[in-house]
């Protein structure tokens, strides 16, 4: 009887061994693989220091690792691949090197102290590469802006005029080479979101509720990390920036001057006003609907599913104009002939423009068709990514 125990108690405990040691080659297996990227290389000249490997992330700057550096100043760091693009720094002290990380890829950075921020070298990543070219030209302005303002000669008008001239050029230039080029790249977000310091302020060089020349930046990064990175947390952020930035009194200021629009054009708080002749040879102005409810739209006749959004607006035009609903719909189509043909039969106002009238309303849309909700205020109350079913949407507005 104690033998055969004995021999059951063997036998279980060996069961138990197999099931363990089952169980943690199935876990190696799984960690092996989890896809990761890997940040390596070496800081020279920084013995004893402690270098930081951050995440740049949207609620702050998380510290992912640490080591503290020997003579040859080698590291390696590694972390989970992101699914859509992520912003990473190594960090001693106030030297920081900025990094961009997509997916698996390994970057291989070698610096030395005290000049990594700007003196390094780095292979593996074509982002992380144009994001030192961005931190060079980023130094090169704070330069020139601190020579501005270390000038005796110069007052605090002109002081502020040469900043902003050089300002001005220097975004011309990231938005041209950097932005537009390639605005579904990480270092095209990068971009977006540098700054400089002008005596103790901070200032974002990119201010989309100042200027509506970057609210157009912000949206077409927008709209391309929607194409390519759908769902993600810096996708929907650039897109709450955008309309934020549509939405402000102080754009609109800009905007007025930018797109030639006298001020007796301007409607009320963030309307752009706009006057364009419809299908029947009237001038149709738009803040000239104050006190309706305006569904403000852009559509292209000659598009596949064109027939199915009009029959759509036909509902809601039947079912909201006697409580004060109107359409002022521009159509985006090249054949002005073949507009006024489709247009002939609808009961709201048609008008048509080539988009250079209408680009600060179509710059925030991800794209075309898209509406924007004008309350009886003449103010645009919601945008083409805040309206989530129009006929709710107009109903809320039209009480």
């Amino acid at each position: 009887m104690h033998k055969t125990s004995t021999f059951i108690m063997k036998k279980n405990i060996s069961g138990l061994l197999s099931f363990f040691i089952a169980l943690a080659a199935l876990t190696a297996l799984m960690a092996c693989g989890e896809k990761k990227f890997h940040v390596t290389g070496h800081v020279g000249q920084a013995k004893d220091s402690v270098l930081y490997f951050e995440n740049m992330a949207l609620d702050g700057i998380h510290v992912l690792d640490s080591v503290k550096l020997d003579e040859k100043g080698s590291f390696d760091f590694e972390g989970r691949a992101p699914e859509a693009p992520d912003f990473f720094r190594l960090r001693i002290a106030g030297q920081v090197i900025n990094l961009s990380v997509d997916s698996t890829e390994t970057i291989r950075v070698s610096a030395d102290y005290p000049t990594m921020s700007t003196r390094y070298k780095i292979e593996g990543s074509k982002n992380c590469e144009m994001i030192k070219m961005l931190a060079i030209k980023q130094t090169e302005l704070q330069k020139q802006v601190n020579d501005i303002i270390d000038n005796p000669t110069l007052g605090i008008r002109a002081t502020e005029d040469s900043i902003a001239g050089i300002v001005e050029a220097y975004k011309r230039h990231i938005v041209r080479e950097f932005v537009y080029k390639e605005p579904m790249k990480a270092y095209a977000y990068f971009a977006l979101f540098q700054n400089i310091m002008i005596g103790n302020d901070t200032r974002m060089i990119f201010n989309p509720q100042r200027f509506a020349k970057d609210v157009k930046a912000f949206a077409a990064v927008a709209t391309s990390w929607d194409t390519f990175f759908p769902g993600s947390l810096r996708g929907q952020n650039l897109h709450n920036i955008t309309i934020e930035g549509i939405k402000d009194k102080r754009i609109e200021e800009t905007r007025r001057q930018e797109l030639t629009v006298s001020a007796d054009k301007v409607g009320m708080a963030n309307l752009i006003d706009v006057s364009l002749v419809d299908n029947r040879g009237a001038t149709r102005t738009l803040s000239q609907l104050e006190g309706k409810v305006v569904l403000f739209d852009f559509h292209v006749f000659a598009s596949k599913d064109s027939h199915k959004r009009i029959m759509l607006l036909r509902e809601l035009y039947n079912k909201y104009h006697d409580r004060g609903l109107e359409i002022y719909q521009i159509s985006l189509d090249n054949d002005e002939h073949f507009w006024k043909t489709q247009t002939e039969a609808l009961p709201w106002i048609s008008v048509r423009d080539d988009g250079t009238r209408t680009q600060a309303y179509l710059s925030a849309a991800p794209g075309v068709p898209c509406s924007f909700i004008i309350d009886r205020n003449n103010e645009v109350v919601m945008g083409p990514r805040q309206i989530t079913n129009l006929d709710a949407d107009i109903a809320r507005y039209l009480k």
